[in-house]
């Protein structure tokens, strides 16, 4: 009877070592959130990489009209070139996690974000629908109009079953995936900002890019997203 209960020990033991194994990195929980710990060693390892090199940013080259958000991508190549970081955090891209990290604010006060990749590939996802329907029609699929220049998506045109959303990194909740007059998508993020807008201190006036009040007290970047202001002391599409 004690060796039996030894061979199930044994056994329960060596099938959780493998399974670990086999587990698919960017399935494993800490690639899956944002840890706080890690976002502040990247941010000491960018302060480090600048002060190493007379201000340089470890930053990755993209074009000039990529958007605000996307835009400047933290190169951890050039971060362990200097020495100035030695592991690359486990949910970040390059470690097979979700996440990308990134800077903003790079002219003034360089700060470590998040970059939420499963939003990348969802919109990703419907581009390819759309990119198919656009090549046999000539208008893209409007639904509604939200704003003006800004429209729901006829979902049933792309072969999708639902209205297609986007799980929101500040959340959870469900975020709806817009379109503007030339057939960009976008996510919709005037729920979490309305949010944002009640529980952080702000100055923001009518005219002024309230998407920083996401970006600036929370982890995460509120990537592909049209530019939003604040009117009547709620968030509308900048137009």
């Amino acid at each position: 009877m004690k060796f039996t209960y030894v061979k199930i020990i044994v056994l329960s033991s060596l099938i959780f070592v493998l399974s670990g194994c086999m587990y698919p990195n960017d399935q494993l929980s800490q690639n899956q959130v944002p840890n706080e710990q890690q976002l502040e060693n990247v941010q000491d390892a960018v302060n480090q990489h600048k002060e190493k090199t007379n201000g340089l940013l470890p930053i990755k080259t993209k074009s000039s009209d990529t958007p605000i958000f996307e835009k400047y991508l933290i190169d951890f190549t050039s971060l362990r070139e200097t020495n100035s970081i030695g592991e690359i955090p486990g949910n970040a891209y390059e470690n097979g996690g979700v996440y990308q990290y990134a800077l903003i604010h790079v002219e003034e006060n360089p700060q470590v974000k998040l970059i939420d990749l499963r939003l990348t590939e969802k919109i990703r996802s419907i581009n390819v629908k759309l990119n198919i329907y656009r090549n046999k029609h000539i208008y893209p699929p409007f639904d509604k109009e939200i704003e003006d220049g800004v429209y729901t998506i006829d979902y049933e045109k792309l072969d999708l079953d639902a209205p297609p959303v986007v799980e929101s990194p500040y959340s959870g909740e469900n975020l709806p995936i817009v379109m503007d007059t030339m057939g960009n998508l976008f996510v919709d993020y005037r729920v979490e900002l309305n949010t944002a807008l009640q529980d952080y201190e702000h100055n923001y006036k009518e005219g002024n890019d309230i998407r920083y009040i996401l970006a600036d007290n929370t982890p995460f970047l509120p990537v592909y997203s049209m530019p939003y202001t604040i009117k009547d002391g709620e968030p509308v599409f900048m137009n």
